[in-house]
């Protein structure tokens, strides 16, 4: 029961605690983009890239917390199944 209770756990925190930290990333990461174009515009190229670059792996690590977040929840089995299992369980006296 308290593999169920965990599994429950991670999945209604695993994802919005990525996404928290992907938009905290995506800001910090931004800001120091638009500091570094203002100071040089000229290399504006080059940094736009990079942070373009930064942006499409905090995404992939978004993404994957996602597939995690899937593949979890197809793994939780039916609300039905658990109270059988837990009455079960109680009746045999464990």
């Amino acid at each position: 029961m308290l593999y169920f209770m965990g599994l429950a756990l991670a999945l209604g925190l695993g994802v919005p605690i990525a996404a928290f930290g992907a938009g905290i990333g995506q800001g910090i990461a931004a800001n120091a983009a638009l500091q570094g174009i203002a100071r040089q515009p000229s290399e504006a190229g080059t940094i736009r890239t990079s942070m373009i670059l930064a942006f499409a792996f905090i995404e992939s690590l978004v993404i994957f917390s996602f597939v995690v977040f899937i593949l979890l929840y197809l793994k939780v089995p039916d609300t039905a199944a658990i109270l059988d299992a837990v009455k079960t369980s109680a009746a045999a006296g464990k």
